[in-house]
């Protein structure tokens, strides 16, 4: 039972509250959780945690959604975090139970996700002789974290809890793991709460600069000033901001009326409707985006980190920019591709402090005599676009995936005018990008995919840590019939805690892009990418208990969209899809951002396939 003690002073900060309220470690993971406004957990139980599963049975503050697999539970936390900009939390044993969660884990780190995953250990004095499901869980996830801790101390728990939230939250966002012994968690020690208004959490050494440096910002303005042929960049640092920087990002595109790209996990941070958003740039990105890119004078990258899918071929990316580059992370700057100005920021303080700059600069002035150049360039941009690259055979008996992605769109866009949000999650193929190319997000935090580690399986986990974070929302999850296998058991949390998501199964019967890149890449040598034996998935929606739809004709699209929106509950819809089409446009392995593969008659030039054959 929890009592109180008066103390002096607190070993977590210099100024605290000083009262010290006496807990197990179990209540004291839960009262972390309560100070920081965390509500949901999603977990799985086990021997090393049942403690903790015990202190969760005491209280009802704090909500437990039980996963099928620890992986999910990492996905369902990531989707819940970006959905909502608050931290996505995990409970999971010792041994496989944490091991299970380190695909979730690398996940998070590759796109940016603030996770805080608390894996039981085994007992203090038993760590290190192989004990029954023990693993050096801090050994193993050190690469796949931000940061972890060992806790063999109850007196450093308070601390070690509140401090991971803020490490978790602060800079570049990312998943940080609790190792917890179960002894320390029966152990009573002293817990420390805190007014999160009056003394924020944070580190002793750990202060990540979210001010940009006035004289770079500066020296960004005068290059802006002066471009020709100017591109702002954006990524999925916008969306980790916050709201708040999409807005500005929004107000600085129109005051500039500059061109505007976004990466995959950068969608929705500018409205797509916007005249000044030139869509998707990468390997599957638009024509005008990656032209764009290439042909560029001065480029504004913005909580971007120019990774190989955006860029091609390092040495041929954008050869005559002047390359400006915000970002949180000192260490995504220089990485992977020379800048020319970096700033270390948060993308909202960075663009706040450009529009200040613009307007007490004067920059419209100074940019007069280069309106016939920025007109020249949209003419340009506008020339690109015409060449309609999403462009597609249509065909009137077998249902082309770009065309259920487009109708699908058109209802999102229906039920936006009713008020009605929907939020989409995927998979990772061909239906992922193809999902990135025809729908179309109007605001941030609507779009939740894995980007940087690509991880099949990720969308349906995704789509339950969605819903129940926006209970009164549309979300679907836009999928492929392989990758939907890989954690098709969340099914069965979906149907426990009556989820009413949506899967739409774009069934192409292969591993889409395993297929494409053996088609384009390797003579058409079709190893293991045909899936020889697929469940009925309309039986096994049922099975689950959920409702099952097959749409296998064009005309028949619609009705099956609309039956699957007002269907109540959980719905699979198993769409039959085009089994030979490709995603176009394509950046081949090796190639410059420039040299496109615009569809099918388009051929992969065979030096670049050669270099490809060591890439991803």
């Amino acid at each position: 039972m929890a009592t109180t003690k008066e103390k002096t002073q607190s070993p977590t900060r210099a100024t605290r509250v000083p009262v010290a309220i006496q807990m197990t470690g179990a209540e004291m993971v839960l009262a972390a959780l309560r100070d920081h406004g965390v509500d949901t957990i999603f977990g799985y139980p086990g021997g090393a945690v049942l403690p903790i599963y015990d202190a969760l049975f005491k209280q009802n503050s704090v909500r437990h959604i039980l996963v099928r697999h620890e992986q999910a539970a990492v996905h369902a936390a990531e989707a819940y975090a970006r959905s909502t900009g608050k931290i996505g939390c995990v409970l999971v044993t010792s041994g496989p139970g944490a091991t299970n969660a380190v695909t979730g884990l690398v996940d998070a780190l590759m796109d940016s996700i603030p996770i805080l995953c608390i894996t039981g250990q085994v007992p203090t004095h038993l760590i290190g002789n192989d004990a029954f499901q023990e693993a050096d869980t801090t050994g193993i996830t050190r690469p796949a974290t931000k940061h972890n801790y060992l806790v063999k101390d109850i007196n450093k728990l308070s601390r070690i809890l509140h401090e991971a939230i803020y490490v978790a939250m602060a800079g570049r966002p990312g998943p940080v793991l609790i190792d917890l012994p179960k002894d320390i968690q029966f152990a009573t020690g002293d817990y420390y709460g805190f007014d999160a208004a009056a003394e924020p959490i944070g580190h002793p050494t750990y202060k990540p600069r979210r001010d940009p440096d006035p004289a770079a910002i500066e020296q960004a303005l005068k290059l802006l000033a002066t471009a020709k042929r100017p591109i702002i960049y954006g990524g999925g640092g916008l969306i980790n901001s916050g709201d708040e920087a999409c807005r500005l990002l929004s107000e600085l595109v129109h005051l500039s009326n500059f061109p505007c790209t976004l990466t995959l996990m950068g969608l929705g941070a500018l409205p797509a409707s916007d005249k000044n958003f030139i869509g998707m740039l990468g390997m599957h990105g638009l024509v005008e985006a990656n032209y764009a890119m290439h042909d560029c004078d001065v480029m504004l990258c913005v909580g971007a980190r120019f990774d190989d899918r955006v860029t091609g071929k390092i040495a041929a990316f954008a050869p005559g920019a002047t390359k400006i580059h915000i970002d949180i992370d000192p260490s995504s700057i220089n990485k992977n591709v020379r800048v020319d100005l970096p700033i270390v920021a948060d993308a909202g303080a960075a663009l706040k402090a450009l529009l200040a700059g613009w307007k007490k600069m004067n920059l419209d002035a100074a940019r007069a005599q280069h309106q016939a150049d920025l007109a020249k360039w949209w003419r340009q941009i506008d020339g690109w676009r015409a060449r309609k690259c999403l462009t597609y055979k249509p065909s009137a008996s077998v249902i082309k995936p770009q065309l259920a992605l487009e109708r699908l769109n058109v209802h999102m866009k229906e039920l936006k005018a009713k008020g009605k949000d929907t939020y989409i999650t995927t998979e990772v193929g061909q239906h992922q990008m193809w999902a990135a190319q025809f729908l179309h997000f109007e605001a941030p935090k609507h779009w939740m995919t894995s980007g940087g580690l690509g991880t099949m399986g990720y969308g349906l986990p995704a789509a339950m840590g969605t819903q129940l974070a926006h209970p009164d929302a549309l979300v679907i999850d836009v999928a492929g019939e392989a990758s939907i296998l890989m954690n098709i058991q969340e099914m069965s949390t979906i149907l426990q805690y009556r989820l009413p998501v949506k899967i739409f199964i774009l069934n192409n019967q292969w591993m889409g892009m395993v297929r494409q890149w053996q088609e384009l890449l390797h003579g058409s040598r079709y190893s293991e990418s045909y899936s020889e034996a697929l469940p009925d998935f309309v039986k096994l929606a049922e099975a689950f208990g959920a409702t099952g739809l097959r749409i296998e004709k064009p005309a028949d699209l619609d009705a099956g969209i609309k039956r699957m929106i007002e269907t109540p509950g959980a719905v699979m819809v198993d769409v039959m899809v085009d089994p030979k089409e490709n995603c176009f446009p394509m950046i081949p392995s090796g190639a410059a951002h420039n040299e496109m593969l615009l569809g099918p008659d388009d051929k992969a030039d065979p030096a670049n396939a050669e270099d490809g054959m060591v890439l991803v």
